[in-house]
């Protein structure tokens, strides 16, 4: 299955019954293997989870810690890219030169490498002298 349909097929899990915008991510490990997320809303909305936490957490769950690439889509009308704090969690699985795919349901797509998408990133190398 392409990151695309694995994306598509769990956004329509998502939990979002308070913003109605569902988001599914799919990423594929640096063994090949596809692990999916999608968001789950709270009514306390900042206790909620992003769909690309949710993969993530997955892949962690299934032993495996290297991203080599990975898709978000949504229904909006410009290619949605994750959230300040996703893209943080992506940086900490990927390297600088992994490709994220940002899609709307209407097939438009932004391909950004992870250093496009956070520069400046804050690593394991800023945590060195700790």
């Amino acid at each position: 299955m392409s990151l695309l349909e694995a994306a598509k097929a769990v956004r329509e899990n998502a939990h979002a019954p308070y913003s109605n915008f569902k988001v599914g991510a799919a990423l594929r490990t640096s063994a090949g293997v596809v692990h999916v997320g999608c968001n789950v809303e709270n009514i306390a909305y900042p206790e909620g989870t992003c769909a690309e936490a949710g993969a993530i957490a997955a892949m962690c769950a299934a032993g495996e810690r290297e991203i080599a690439e990975a898709l978000v889509i949504a229904d909006a009308p410009l290619p949605v890219t994750p959230c300040g704090g996703c893209r943080q969690k992506l940086a900490e699985f990927s390297g600088p030169d992994v490709k994220i795919t940002m899609m709307t349901l209407g097939g438009e797509s932004l391909t950004m490498t992870m250093a496009e998408l956070l520069p400046g990133a804050f690593g394991a190398a800023h945590m060195e002298n700790t």
